[in-house]
């Protein structure tokens, strides 16, 4: 399984993905889910994985090769003129993928099932956040919904719907989604560390602070023990039961 959040704020966007996937308890290994691409001045793309591993490491591979020779190939995903067009094309290439892998017919095409986040901005237009579904169509994050999970996302929900505000500042945000992934951690075995983390500010056109959290790092242990203490000072200052 896995757990990766792309969320949306007025000053930019934060992606973060965990990077455990197994195929069994005694077959555990690590894997980055986070993939980006950038022409600075021009854009910044950033697509967050989740699924069957094959599946996706395939789809990100085929919008790789498809750039270094675009005019022998299909469109390359550095060429689209907007975000839209490209969350249509990385669909298309899933749904290509996943086709592929059932032409036997043997087997059913959700096993080779995979949903991505996926965001960015690209000269011209204003950052926006999609999540795009094994078939091939997406929706796109807004007011309402301005933020996107896939994989084991129900442990760490609650505290995103509780805290988050547009106006939240890109650090802040990187707190809010390591207290989401803590909680996920600890509720779930087949979502760990590492957890890559990359921050994108609006209208930079370029990609921003970068950096991998992993069983050794120093802010990580502080922001987990920090939160369950918080959490049992708060149960401990409700009022008691009584009969």
């Amino acid at each position: 399984m896995t757990y990766c959040v792309g969320l949306m704020v007025d000053s930019g966007l934060v992606f973060m993905s965990d990077t455990r996937t197994n195929a069994g308890i005694d077959n555990v290994s690590t894997v980055r889910k986070m993939k980006t691409w950038d022409v600075p001045g021009e854009r910044f793309l950033c697509l967050l994985s989740a699924g069957n591993l094959a599946t996706t490491q395939a789809t990100v591979s085929l919008l790789d090769e498809r750039m270094v020779a675009p005019s022998e190939r299909q469109p390359s995903i550095l060429s689209q003129p907007s975000m839209f067009q490209t969350a249509k094309l990385i669909g298309e290439t899933v749904k290509e993928v996943i086709s592929g892998n059932a032409q036997g017919g043997q087997i059913a095409e959700s096993v080779f099932s995979a949903t991505f986040i996926f965001g960015g901005q690209i000269k011209g237009g204003r950052p926006r956040l999609f999540m795009i579904y094994p078939e091939g169509n997406f929706i796109e994050a807004g007011a309402d919904n301005p933020f996107f999970q896939i994989g084991e996302h129900k442990y760490g929900r609650p505290i995103i719907v509780r805290t988050y505000d547009p106006q939240m500042s890109l650090e802040d945000c990187a707190k809010l989604l390591i207290v989401s992934f803590d909680s996920t951690l600890k509720s779930n075995l087949s979502v760990g560390l590492p957890i890559d983390m990359q921050f994108y500010e609006t209208d930079s056109l370029a990609k921003g602070y970068r950096r991998r959290f992993d069983q050794k790092d120093e802010y990580y242990t502080t922001i987990s023990e920090g939160w369950s203490n918080a959490l049992r000072s708060a149960f401990d200052a409700l009022p008691a039961f009584e009969r």
